[in-house]
């Protein structure tokens, strides 16, 4: 994927409405803001998923020079510019599955704390394949958290303490997604590994046992919407509230709204009947994201430690920080 980016960095695009476009785009390109290097990469990745035969010739596993991989690039940028230009025309969208293993510790912390089945609701869920973390297993160094037969295993570069032991049984799951995926459909399993790049197939085959494995239907919506009807107690349950680098692309207002809604909420938890909001989102102490954790009843703010944005690596703190007010 280097190689490639860059020479569309540097090399010279053939004519016609794939070079047109993506030379005269306007607005911010980057990762902050319409990722069209990635639109780009995930449309031609798409291509080749399906069988593209010159990206073929040159895409993983072949290792292939400058010169024929840019050949071939720029033929298909041509011969298929259809596919691309509406590929282009969609931000890119991923459910990296990696994330699960936080999911995975935080499940068993709260079960030892709490000793009540988890309700889990995800905003921001995509296609829900971290709806199912429970069914994954997570290792580190000898120890095994999750079922024997896990549907997929996670083995991030661990530091910190081991979660407790206590297994988290779920009663209940739902996520919502402004623009959820269907990973039995043939479109949305595409879209969905197609920004998983061709040079990384263990991170390919985590994601397709995820896909086989998941069997929640992601409600259409608004996230904040739809956590309005998701926020009462139900006794002899813990509700999780999640999000996984997620809830920094809800707008200002509907951030504030929610949290506010969390808080409300969270007022009327009871000890039958707690609730945990956990997120894994950045900040601007770095590296990687922070995880952080707010339970009620009692309001307390727990500091669990940071983690890689894809799950390649989790330092696993918990350290309660303070209690509001």
């Amino acid at each position: 994927m280097a190689q490639l980016m860059r020479l569309c960095a540097t090399q010279d695009w053939p004519a016609g409405g794939v070079t047109d476009r993506l030379h005269r785009w306007k607005g911010d390109l980057g990762p902050s803001g319409q990722s069209v290097p990635l639109r780009l990469a995930g449309a031609l990745h798409a291509l080749h998923l399906q069988g593209d035969p010159t990206l073929g010739q040159v895409y993983p596993p072949r290792s292939t020079d400058d010169a024929p991989l840019w050949a071939a690039v720029a033929k298909v940028l041509v011969s298929e510019q259809t596919p691309i230009l509406r590929w282009l025309d969609s931000p890119p969208q991923t459910n990296e599955v990696r994330r699960a293993a936080v999911l995975i510790a935080l499940g068993h912390w709260l079960a030892d704390r709490y000793a009540l089945p988890l309700r889990c609701s995800e905003l921001g869920a995509s296609a829900g394949l971290n709806l199912h973390w429970d069914d994954d297993a997570l290792v580190i160094g000898d120890q095994h958290f999750g079922p024997a037969t896990p549907a997929l295993t996670l083995a991030p570069d661990w530091t910190g303490p081991l979660p407790p032991a206590v297994r988290p049984m779920l009663s209940a799951r739902a996520g919502v997604d402004l623009n959820p995926l269907d990973p039995r459909d043939p479109d949305d399993a595409l879209r969905l590994q197609a920004y998983l790049w061709a040079d990384q197939p263990a991170r390919l085959a985590l994601t397709q046992a995820a896909m086989a494995n998941a069997r929640t239907g992601i409600v259409k919506g608004d996230a904040i919407d739809w956590l309005e009807g998701q926020l009462d107690h139900h006794a002899g349950q813990t509700h999780l509230v999640y999000t996984t680098i997620a809830w920094q692309y809800f707008p200002a207002a509907d951030q504030a709204r929610g949290a506010a809604m969390i808080q409300a909420a969270g007022q009327m938890a009871r000890a039958d009947a707690p609730l945990a909001w956990f997120g894994m989102e950045p900040d601007s102490a770095g590296p990687g994201a922070a995880l952080t954790l707010r339970l009620w009843p009692g309001d307390l703010t727990f500091a669990m430690g940071r983690a890689d944005f894809h799950g390649r690596w989790v330092q696993w703190h918990p350290v309660q920080t303070e209690k509001k007010d």
